[in-house]
């Protein structure tokens, strides 16, 4: 690092650089390609650029980021603030300079292209049996001869009229309850929570006379990456509203064992990371609220699934007993907690939650609920279920027997750590296409339904332009140089003699195929590198690596179908993960999409009692494999480097897709060789 230089890191994006001290955090963001909003031109008028400063330890980063990285407040934040407010934390990114190493969050209503967080509902059957109904009694007036308080003659009506054991009343509801018996003429609709288990039941709230409702509960996907939520009405079963945020922990690590080591080498870093998602959380239910036209005191429940370091987060437990070996969980049993406890204060106040159970060490509550969505138990044939996210979750099995394990496949599916990359957005890279004799792309944007080639493309992508590339823009886009023979089985890009293509220029060492350049106009020149093509190399081994050891525990070398779950699997298609080799070797008719699963899971959870029972069982049931400490992970991780594989010949794929055999190691074709490192 040069004297008077600072290094500077964003979260999400994973973007970093050196920039010289004094430097704007704007300025920086324009310099790196980073997606910070500014409308008033760095006067700070428009708070478009706000931005949040995280300090501490970060060993993923190789950075410690002191208190005094960022220049102090100045007038036109003080007045900023005075004026409209900044968020705890936050500053205005046209007025902080930066004096040292840091890392800054920028978060998702700063981002210039806000993040489509893509985990929308799916429809699904589901007998209603939800914890929390309505029911309307006629209680007894107070009697001076029988004294008794109000709540112990409600339970007693309760008892009588509904066969309901007497229930307990938290301080919310005790304050309203007289004047609802009197106002009601002593009849009163109450909501009653009753769980599966034999717990007390709860009354959550109550109204005078009778009130039909509808009552509502959130169905909440807490993801290490992004958090979605379904606001559904607890009666029909109807998805009101869907939303989704980027899970503000971001900015404290973009995987999960990097908020982990955050958690052990800063005091207080679990509490902070916490209470971010704890805010995003409150946020995103008022959020659903306000969308859906929902009265905030009508949604009286809550459902939450989630790893177990989001688990552990959430509901402010330290993780750091996750970050080594046995990987002990506070505890694998379902929780069920006032929701006030997990922030959501912004719904009824007396809310209940619920959180799935955990499997095991790193497979969590997410992966009971795409358990509870696709039932493996009930499958006669051999189904291997497949959730990415920046930890993968992978179940295998049938009637028989089923097994789970996590493999960490990092943020690169989700378009981090690529030179390009993005989240998605509009503008963003989704969908590639390479033509195997010209080698000429096409490809679709976020937001526009027009391929690259078609007239009107330009203008229907609009003044935005094309951004970068998202997570299944660069898995598409890296199968699609496979079959075309632009990159050899190991991963290596060819030349530009060598393919046959100009697109392919050189880079250090390596090449890059470039997708895009705008360069020209003031736009980004967006290229596949070779670090790319590694990154995603490394994310699938640890992914089939994952499969294929829950294979062995089986003893099969064949699965009979794969179910591709969450945003991974709805938006890649079959054969670009099967040419990558990141799912086993079966027909492509075999393969199919489950969508948000593990929403889906959290769905049915909030409105089945009965679910929430099946599943509770059903971990118990389901075999854990640890692939930290499988001694054969490394073995099938090396042999899965290869596109699709090393060993296994993937007939099935080549039936339909016959890959091209190139070897760009050997030698090229303009007659150079180049020397290969041994691994």
């Amino acid at each position: 690092m040069a004297q008077g230089e600072a290094l500077v890191i964003f979260t999400p994006s994973g973007k970093r650089g050196l920039v010289p001290v004094g430097t704007p955090v704007l300025d920086a963001a324009r310099r790196l390609g980073v997606d910070l909003d500014s409308v008033c031109g760095g006067r700070g008028i428009c708070s478009k650029c706000q931005c949040t400063p995280a300090y501490g330890s970060f060993p993923k980063h190789g950075v410690t980021v002191a208190e005094g990285a960022l220049s102090p407040m100045n007038a036109v934040e003080r007045r900023y603030d005075e004026k409209r407010g900044l968020k705890p934390g936050r500053r205005l990114g046209c007025q902080a300079q930066i004096l040292a190493d840091v890392v800054i969050d920028v978060p998702p209503e700063s981002q210039l292209h806000r993040q489509v967080v893509r985990k929308a509902a799916e429809a699904r059957a589901v007998e209603m049996d939800p914890a929390t109904r309505l029911v309307m009694v006629e209680v007894a007036e107070p009697d001076m001869h029988a004294p008794s308080g109000d709540l112990e003659r409600l339970n007693a009506a309760l008892g009588a009229q509904w066969d309901v054991a007497p229930a307990t009343a938290p301080l919310a509801v005790l304050a309203g309850l007289q004047q609802a018996l009197r106002k009601g003429g002593w009849q009163v609709t109450v909501a009653l929570h009753q769980g599966h288990s034999d717990a007390a039941p709860c009354l959550v709230d109550v109204w005078p006379g009778f009130f039909e409702g509808p009552l509502f509960g959130l169905a909440i996907d807490l993801g290490s990456t992004t958090i979605a939520a379904h606001l559904t009405d607890l009666t029909t079963g109807e998805v009101r509203a869907s939303a989704g945020v980027m899970n503000p922990q971001i900015r404290f690590g973009e995987d999960l064992m990097s908020r982990v080591s955050y958690a052990m080498m800063n005091p207080g870093g679990a509490a902070d990371m916490t209470a971010a998602v704890r805010a995003a959380l409150n946020d995103l239910a008022h959020g659903l609220a306000a969308e859906a036209g929902v009265e905030p005191r009508a949604i009286v429940e809550a459902v939450l699934v989630c790893n177990p370091v989001m688990h552990h987060l959430a509901l402010g437990i330290d993780p750091v007993e996750l970050g080594q070996a046995p990987f002990a969980l506070a505890t694998s049993d379902a929780v069920e907690i006032a929701a006030a406890d997990l922030g959501l204060v912004s719904i009824n106040p007396a809310a209940r939650a619920y959180v799935l159970p955990m499997i095991a060490g790193h497979v969590g509550a997410d992966a009971a609920a795409v358990a509870l969505s696709e039932a493996p138990e009930q499958s006669d044939d051999l189904v291997l279920i497949v959730d990415v996210g920046t930890n993968a979750e992978i179940i295998l099995g049938n009637r028989a027997r089923v097994l789970a394990c996590s493999s960490p496949t990092g943020p690169a599916f989700e378009g981090a750590q690529i030179s390009a990359g993005q989240r998605a957005a509009p503008g963003a890279i989704e969908r590639v296409r390479i033509d195997p004799a010209t080698k000429e792309p096409r490809f679709r944007v976020i937001g526009c339904d027009l391929w690259s080639d078609e007239p009107g493309f330009a203008e229907a992508v609009g003044a935005g332009g094309v951004t970068g590339i998202c997570g299944s823009g660069i898995i598409e886009a890296v199968a699609e140089m496979r079959m075309a023979g632009l990159i050899d089985a190991s991963g290596l890009v060819g030349s530009a003699a060598a393919t046959g293509s100009a697109r392919v220029v050189p880079e250090g060492r390596t090449h890059s195929y470039v997708l895009h350049d705008a360069r020209a106009s003031g736009g980004p020149l967006i290229a596949v590198t070779q670090g790319d093509i590694r990154a995603i190399q490394l994310a699938k081994s640890a992914l089939y690596a994952g499969a294929r050891l829950l294979m062995d525990r089986i003893g099969v070398d064949r699965v009979d179908r794969v179910v591709l779950a969450g945003a991974f699997g709805a938006h890649v298609s079959p054969l670009h993960a099967m040419v990558l080799g990141m799912i086993p070797d079966v027909p492509l008719d075999h393969v199919r999409s489950a969508g948000n699963a593990a929403g889906t899971g959290a769905r049915i959870a909030l409105c089945s009692r009965a679910a929430r029972r099946l599943i509770e069982m059903n971990v118990r049931r389901i075999e854990k494999v640890e692939t930290a400490i499988e001694p054969r992970f490394q073995e099938h991780f090396v042999a899965a480097n290869a596109l699709p594989h090393a060993v296994d010949p993937f007939a099935e794929l080549a039936r339909v897709a016959p890959l091209p055999v190139v070897d760009f190691g050997a030698g090229a074709a303009d007659g150079t060789r180049r020397r290969r490192r041994r691994s």
